[in-house]
């Protein structure tokens, strides 16, 4: 979950919710806590590649299943394009797109030998990454020289909260979980994980904690730092914010720890996709032949080289911020399943419940050209299983 995320959604966010961005973070974290716990025991229930493919398909039916897969593995597609264009634009902006490519192709090659090394690089680029944040966030508490944390006047009426409208603050929640996505990851991986129903139900929630107290205390400091106006105006709102609070120097390592980031997100996100491409090509709603596991290496390695071939195909043309809408559309419908999955099972079903209306009301808030396209897109995929189920007929 910690990557490139928390270097780049703090200022569209700001954009939407002005002062409302915590409020907006607490939002999207209780949404996340919901996904998070139904994926966890779903996991426990389910230790199965495909995450809430899997569940969907044994819980709901199997449209509801294919649909959670083919959201999740087209959002998550468009996330794999917006992590590379991330490492482009703050290694190379001249050449965002090319250098895109170029760690996309790197990452599956890494991905491509197994998933041990790809989870000790993991460990290795999240260190650097909280290193970097914890530098933010004390230089920008040490420091006098902050910029001006301006509230602004306060405003109440039925669609206003404070000093922003509800409308922005749900906004900017919708873009916030895209920084929280990740916690199904584990799940998506249930086949390859030692002792699944002790070890998924305790790493997810344990995960989602740690975050939420990380990606708070950095929007503490660049709010400090930056306030809401000039945050959401920034580009690079941490290296802004250790600039105005008088500590240059840091700035360099903080651009090099967002492109790592970036590289750690992309890591994981091309293992997960690939993961549930191979569980859909299984069930014969992907070609067959997505679904060969590498006699030596132990993964799913065409379908990996083939998620590869997509997102490079992606990374080359794709805008950063429109990818980050379309994706937390997509992922949004796809936790929407998960949660819903999640009610058949016994006890706490308020929790699904209020996942499924959370889920529901951020995709409605994010902005319309999102909406549109991942509705088209989730209505193609709904297009093609009717196509399929009616020539099995």
């Amino acid at each position: 979950m910690i990557g490139a995320g928390v270097f780049v959604v703090f200022a569209p966010a700001a954009a939407a919710a002005g002062t409302g961005l915590l409020i907006g973070l607490l939002v999207a974290a209780v949404v996340a806590y919901c996904n998070a716990d139904s994926s966890a025991r779903l996991a426990a229930l389910y230790p199965e590649s495909g995450g809430s493919y899997v569940y969907g398909r044994r819980r709901l039916g199997p449209f509801w299943g294919y649909l959670a897969g083919w959201s999740f593995v087209v959002g998550k597609t468009a996330s794999c394009a917006a992590m590379a264009l991330t490492v482009g634009l703050y290694l190379w902006p001249d050449h965002a797109h090319a250098v895109a490519v170029a760690a996309v192709a790197a990452l599956t090659a890494l991905n491509y030998r197994g998933v041990r090394k790809s989870v000790w690089l993991t460990r290795v680029i999240v260190a650097i990454t909280v290193a970097a944040l914890a530098g933010v966030v004390g230089v920008v508490a040490r420091s006098g020289e902050t910029g001006p944390l301006t509230w602004g006047p306060t405003t109440w009426g039925p669609t206003t909260w404070g000093p922003t409208t509800v409308s922005g603050v749900l906004q900017a929640a919708g873009l916030l979980f895209f920084a929280f996505a990740g916690y199904a990851r584990i799940a998506t991986l249930g086949e390859e994980v030692r002792d699944p129903a002790r070890t998924i139900p305790r790493a997810i929630p344990l995960a989602l904690l740690l975050t939420l107290a990380v990606y708070a205390s950095v929007a503490v400091a660049v709010l400090i730092a930056l306030g809401p106006d000039g945050l959401a105006r920034s580009s690079a709102p941490l290296a802004d914010a250790v600039r105005i609070a008088g500590a240059g120097w840091l700035e360099p390592a903080v651009r090099a720890a967002a492109a790592l980031a970036a590289l750690g997100s992309l890591l994981s996100l091309i293992l997960g996709v690939s993961r549930t491409v191979l569980a859909m090509a299984r069930d014969r709603h992907l070609p067959g032949a997505l679904a060969a596991v590498h006699t030596r290496f132990g993964v799913p390695h065409r379908a990996e080289v083939a998620v590869g071939v997509v997102v490079g195909a992606v990374a080359a043309a794709a805008d950063v911020r429109a990818a980050i809408g379309f994706s937390s559309f997509a992922v949004l419908v796809y936790y929407t399943v998960a949660n819903a999955s999640a009610f058949t099972l016994n006890g706490r079903r308020w929790v699904p419940v209020l996942g499924v209306a959370g889920c529901v009301t951020l995709a409605v808030f994010l902005p319309a050209a999102s909406i549109a396209a991942g509705a088209a897109v989730t209505l193609a995929g709904a297009a093609v299983f009717a196509i399929g189920a009616l020539r099995s007929r």
